[in-house]
């Protein structure tokens, strides 16, 4: 049986937040799959369909080295609008705005880009497996200074972040625990490969540079003595701290509330937390039950969240802006601008940047904040003119096909309303207001009676992308 108009709306507004939104193409496929199927091939992705990195090195060899502070993100950004995986990307970026790293102070590239991977491979699996991993990683250590934490002298920067915005929150432990932390972590530091080492290995150090940190514990430097930590007594070691954090209801709250935050409705920042209740503690109730009927899994909280009512509730649709890496994601995705890396890849990049994103630079360890704090009267003008201009533009094959899309379903007697419809259904069967869509309307027709054609007449390709741009300009399409 087809899908309906309703049910390929659901999975528009699935693929708009699992990923980073559809063409109507894609969409129609989805849809003969249904919802259900979609969520799981989300969830349990078939391998990456994309260009290999020795074709990324010779389009663009920065992409593939990666060591400066722009490439990571242009890197990363043309993943996100090539990726044939999206929901893989969505968590990276979701990982990487509560486990906020930056260039600022680990100023090197590639420490930056290892960091992306690891997020990527463990993005949905265990919590405990990704806080190990975070725990081990070179741009971290560097980040929150635990390569100067050490036996008899603790450095508490990752201890306590690891416990106030990485996995519990405040109120939900002590200074005594931060410090416990700390100890535990004493001796988790970074090596670096020496230069004539690598040299030894391969002809050149390229793309890794001269520095290749990678994980290094030093024994000699642990704190093997008793700790009391979360109310338990051992002699702890990293991994049991984490071991001992994943157990804790509150771990499960918060990462509950962040993916809620995140994929549902805005949460405010997390310094808020612990005065404001989460908007729907039963969602929050939910997602806490299957983080502990799954072990600590963070995929199966995906599906718990995304087969939910709250989710799936018209009502949620559109409520949440979305972030300038998003949006610019998505809107390449569209213009299919990127079949490979191409310099121009930093110019969009740039143009995130200018919205108030910059990827692998966020502005503090809290990360961004999320919602309408992304527009003020500067970015909004930027994301308006960013969508228009590329939605509008009709040298980008996606665009093309678009409109040699729209011109096939046209006739000589074809209304603005029908041609308002069908660019809103290309763009990813965007629903908006009433209202809008009347300005639509009588924008479409206001342009068609000026068109060569005359209205009553097939419409003119630049009046169709005149239309799309304006359907760019919508709160709907700035939103998710």
């Amino acid at each position: 049986m087809p899908e309906t108009k309703v049910d390929v709306e659901l999975i528009a507004h699935l693929l708009r937040r699992a990923g980073f939104g559809a063409t109507r193409e894609e969409l129609a496929a989805c849809a003969d799959k249904g919802y259900a199927a979609v969520v799981e091939e989300l969830l349990a992705p078939r391998e990456e369909r994309r260009i290999s990195d020795y074709l990324v090195r010779r389009f663009h060899p920065e992409l593939s080295g990666m060591m400066g502070p722009l490439a990571p993100g242009e890197n990363w950004l043309y993943r996100m609008a090539t990726t044939t995986t999206p929901l893989q990307e969505k968590m990276t970026l979701f990982w990487h705005g509560i486990f906020a790293t930056g260039y600022a102070k680990v100023i090197h590239g590639k420490a930056l880009s290892d960091q992306t991977r690891m997020f990527r491979r463990h993005a949905t699996g265990s919590l405990r497996t990704l806080l190990l991993e975070l725990s081990k990683d070179p741009a971290m250590i560097i980040w929150l200074d635990n390569q100067d934490n050490h036996k008899g002298a603790i450095n508490e920067n990752y201890g306590r972040e690891l416990l106030e915005l990485f996995s519990m929150g405040v109120g939900n432990y002590t200074e005594a625990d931060i410090k416990e932390c700390a100890r535990a972590f004493t001796g988790w530091t970074i090596a670096n490969r020496r230069y004539m080492e690598l040299r030894s290995q391969r002809d050149s150090d390229w793309p890794y540079g001269r520095i290749s940190w990678h994980f290094e514990f030093h024994p000699e430097d642990h704190d093997d003595d008793e700790k009391t930590f979360l109310g338990e007594t051992g002699n702890w070691n990293g991994d049991d701290i984490v071991d001992i954090i994943c157990q804790q209801p509150a771990t499960a709250r918060f990462i509950a509330r962040h993916l809620y935050s995140f994929f549902v409705a805005d949460e405010p920042p997390v310094p808020e937390w612990p005065y404001t209740p989460p908007a729907d503690p039963q969602a929050i109730e939910i997602l806490t039950q299957a983080y502990f009927d799954n072990d600590y899994n963070i995929g199966a909280m995906l599906r718990t969240l995304f087969n939910s009512d709250f989710f799936q509730s018209p009502e949620a649709r559109y409520t949440k802006v979305k972030s300038p890496v998003e949006l610019v994601a998505g809107v390449l995705r569209l213009t299919g601008e990127f079949d490979r890396p191409r310099y121009e890849i930093l110019e969009r990049y740039n143009q995130a940047s200018y919205m108030g994103q910059i990827l692998n630079n966020p502005p503090s360890v809290e990360g961004w904040h999320q919602g309408t704090d992304w527009l003020d009267s500067g970015t909004l003008v930027e994301r308006i003119n960013f969508a228009s201009q590329q939605i509008g533009d009709t040298d980008k094959p996606g665009i093309r096909a678009m409109i040699d899309r729209i011109n096939a379903q046209l006739s000589e007697t074809t209304s603005p309303e029908r041609l308002v419809d069908a660019c809103l259904e290309e763009v990813g069967a965007l629903s908006v207001e009433e209202a809008t869509r009347r300005e639509l309307v009588r924008f479409s027709a206001s342009s068609l009676s000026k068109t060569p054609n005359g209205p009553g007449h097939t419409p003119a390709r630049q009046h169709i992308a005149d239309v799309l741009q304006m359907v760019a300009a919508t709160q709907e399409f700035q939103r998710s």
